[in-house]
């Protein structure tokens, strides 16, 4: 039979110290990455800001109107987009039934999404030509584009 030593309370109060100390920082280390993520996020939503006005040419009535209107709706297709892509918990254990809710949930995002870009583009429509909000789907795509090549960019550097 093992018989267990108990140890000195000393050693198990440096053990303790250890064992919070490095608890505390891989917190640390885990919330600096989520507010790398935020910061990043914002430099990026401050660069597209910046490429569409300077893009669209707007004047600052016009940038007033405008910028309300596109950030609800860039919230609202990200919130869509977030729960299109959820995760699907344990495809194998899915029964039909939920195979099928889940299917017209995808649907009914769809629509949602429909909807949300004509009542867009019909707000837009009050204060900028058809031509004008086109120019501002092309700035859009032209920056996601861009976006796109310096992170690939980035990525093979950082493997080599």
């Amino acid at each position: 039979m093992k018989t267990w030593k108990i140890l000195p309370s000393y050693l198990m109060k440096n053990k303790m110290k250890k064992l919070i100390f490095i608890s505390l920082l891989l917190l640390g280390t885990m919330a600096v990455k989520a507010q790398d993520r935020d910061e990043h996020r914002e430099k990026i939503k401050a660069l597209k800001t910046a490429h569409i006005t300077e893009g669209l040419n707007l004047t600052p009535a016009e940038a007033q109107q405008f910028w309300p209107i596109y950030n609800d709706f860039e919230e609202k297709r990200r919130e869509l987009y977030r729960r299109e892509r959820a995760d699907i918990e344990n495809l194998e254990c899915m029964t039909e039934k939920e195979a099928t809710s889940k299917l017209d949930e995808y649907v009914e995002i769809e629509k949602e999404d429909f909807l949300l870009k004509k009542k867009y583009y019909n707000d837009l429509r009050q204060f900028f030509s058809a031509k004008k909000i086109m120019q501002l789907k092309q700035l859009e795509e032209e920056f996601n584009r861009k976006l796109m090549r310096e992170y690939r960019a980035r990525r093979e550097s950082s493997q080599k």
